[in-house]
């Protein structure tokens, strides 16, 4: 979420090949269609890295209206099981952590690599800074829950969630971006999340055209 709207459906762990077929089902069901990240243009990747950075030039001549939006909270709470992870994601959720920028930090480690097909990147606070830039320019965000689950074998344990966003842009055609997405959260032995992969509904192409499309007479 915190660079472009992009898609990234490979399978991220070593499931089980029961598991394998739940993620693959789901991605069927919902329409996905899967592409690996270095599928995306690389202009398309310069554009989103180049994109962030003139939002943090233009969040810098205006820090106190951005801090005013988003206030800074920190969420320091640690998890020692994955139903804590379950129970933690699950209210950072109802919190709309996505389109709000407050997550509950503690559970990830300081160098969790976020990643989507478009930009990659290690650190928590940088994802965190991320977040606020895009924050300021969400009209009537949300975000909703579908569904969260456990994804368990041998050697690692991980948490999949699905859901929906929906927002309008602060921009002069007021664009509607509408995307249907998953995110594995992959944890360490002592349950902090060390890897962030989102995955999403359409093509970067097509994300990125939303962006650029004006809302009026776009299906809602």
């Amino acid at each position: 979420m915190a660079g472009a709207i992009c898609f990234h459906a490979r399978l991220p762990l070593q499931l089980t090949h029961p598991q394998r077929r739940l993620y693959r089902g789901f991605v069927k069901r919902n329409g996905f269609r899967c592409s690996k990240s270095n599928d995306a243009p690389q202009l398309l990747k310069v554009v989103v890295s180049g994109a962030t950075e003139i939002l943090r030039l233009l969040s810098s001549f205006n820090k106190n209206e951005l801090y005013e939006m988003v206030p800074e909270q920190k969420y320091e709470t640690s998890a020692s099981s994955l139903d804590d992870i379950m129970m933690i994601l699950k209210s950072d959720y109802d919190n709309a952590y996505f389109v709000t920028g407050n997550f509950t930090s503690g559970i990830y480690t300081d160098d969790c690599i976020f990643e989507d097909p478009t930009i990659r990147f290690r650190g928590k606070e940088l994802y965190s800074r991320n977040l606020k830039l895009l924050v300021p320019f969400f009209e009537h965000p949300s975000i909703s829950l579908q569904s969260i689950n456990k994804v368990i074998n041998s050697e690692t344990e991980s948490v999949m969630a699905s859901w929906r966003l929906r927002t309008y842009l602060k921009l002069p055609w007021r664009p509607l971006i509408l995307i249907d997405g998953i995110t594995v959260y992959d944890l360490d032995n002592r349950f902090r999340i060390v890897k962030h992969v989102e995955s999403w509904s359409v093509s970067p192409l097509e994300a990125i055209g939303q962006i650029f499309t004006p809302s009026s007479g776009r299906p809602v």
